[in-house]
């Protein structure tokens, strides 16, 4: 439990100083459990014993404690480090589930972005042709069997085996599994909800199944179950363990090798002329003080390509960056609505009034156009 600890509280720096160390980071969720189950391991001693009711209750008790704690470790940081603007997120996520309506910019911005929106069918359905979801489910099932009832035997007070053997057919006793059943299933309702979360949950997905299908205990729980008696299931789960993801393979690789293949003939190097060209001139034309507005994704290549100042980037845990993106929206508490004129974007290329009222053209090439708010507005039209 100390190494898992250990590994998220070093992801949790990486990301601090890789994000320019955002504060919001250190009142997360995850660093609030982590406080919470170090004060709780702690404080709660021996919770392996007494009868099967008691080890309920103290169970319960120990995830009030980890939790109270966390809540609480959180509140108090969000206090001291980021003010009232802390809990956006939290705002985010009740507009998102139907328990509140906002006019808050950044929530509807969060709202409108593609990653958190629900995934569409799309994806579900390539991973079953992929036949990744079946076996993803049928080894989730039998796991999460397995560890319902190795918790139950450990509430109980049954003995537990230290060395497993393949024959005792007890996947779920195995610490790692366990740790993994509730992972996959944190990540899947996760991606149920975001669309975001597919890049982290569909390989998760594969490396799960890809452990289930090529594992014989897991072959040996089901015959175990079943009480196969008629072939020995310790050679038959060996036998399934090495046949299963060999057919498996072979079908995905006789269905999909082919138009890989080809896909991969027609791809040449990746290079935008136009992206270059817009960074060039940003480098060697821009003035050093000038502050870039756009899209956040462009904003993030700006960024690291030039290291000039951008209004905002594709962090959305990050407040002030987002309350950038609204002063570009805002001003005076007034929205600049251009939607009478058209799209915005296509209508400004047009160099009509009244947009050369508060914009001139500075840059632009086939994809990239790039304009200066103008400091002395003149209106003429």
């Amino acid at each position: 439990m100390a190494e898992i600890h250990m590994v998220y509280v070093s992801a949790l720096l990486l990301a601090f100083f890789s994000q320019f160390q955002n504060a919001g980071l250190l009142s997360s969720p995850l660093v609030s459990l982590l406080i919470g189950t170090w004060v709780a391991r702690n404080y709660q001693q021996k919770m392996k014993t007494g009868p099967f009711l008691s080890r309920v209750m103290k169970l319960f008790v120990y995830f009030h404690l980890v939790f109270t704690t966390g809540i609480t470790f959180s509140y108090l940081v969000k206090k001291v480090v980021q003010g009232d603007e802390s809990d956006f997120f939290l705002k985010f996520l009740e507009v998102k589930f139907g328990l509140n309506t906002t006019t808050d910019f950044i929530t509807n911005f969060l709202l409108c972005q593609e990653s958190f929106q629900v995934p569409g069918q799309d994806l579900f359905l390539r991973l079953t042709q992929a036949s990744v979801l079946p076996f993803y489910l049928l080894v989730l099932t039998v796991c999460l069997l397995s560890t319902l009832q190795t918790i139950y035997r450990r509430l109980s007070g049954l003995p537990m085996k230290t060395n497993l053997k393949l024959e005792d057919g007890r996947i779920g006793e195995q610490p790692e599994v366990i740790y993994h059943v509730f992972h996959t299933l944190i990540f899947g309702g996760l991606a149920l909800l975001f669309d975001g979360m597919k890049y982290l949950w569909t390989p998760y997905v594969c490396m799960f199944t890809a452990f289930g299908v090529c594992s014989p205990e897991l072959w040996m729980t089901v015959f175990r179950w079943l009480k196969l008696k008629s072939i020995h299931p310790v050679v038959l789960s060996l036998i399934l363990s090495t046949a299963v993801p060999t057919i498996i393979g072979f079908s995905l690789w006789r269905e999909y090798c082919p138009r890989v293949l080809a896909e991969l003939s027609e791809v040449q190097e990746f290079y935008d002329p136009d992206k270059v060209e817009l960074i060039s001139w940003i480098k060697s034309q821009a003035p050093a003080a000038a502050v870039f507005a756009g899209s956040p994704q462009l904003l993030g290549t700006v960024k690291l390509c030039s290291g000039a100042t951008v209004t905002s980037l594709p962090l959305y845990t990050d407040i002030k960056l987002l309350r950038r993106t609204e002063d570009v929206v805002y001003d005076k508490g007034e929205v600049y609505s251009f939607s009478k004129h058209g799209r915005f974007c296509q209508e400004i290329k047009m160099n009509y009034s009244p947009y050369t009222n508060y914009f001139t053209r500075v840059f632009w090439n086939r994809s990239y156009h790039v304009y200066k708010v103008n400091s002395v507005i003149s209106f003429q039209y």
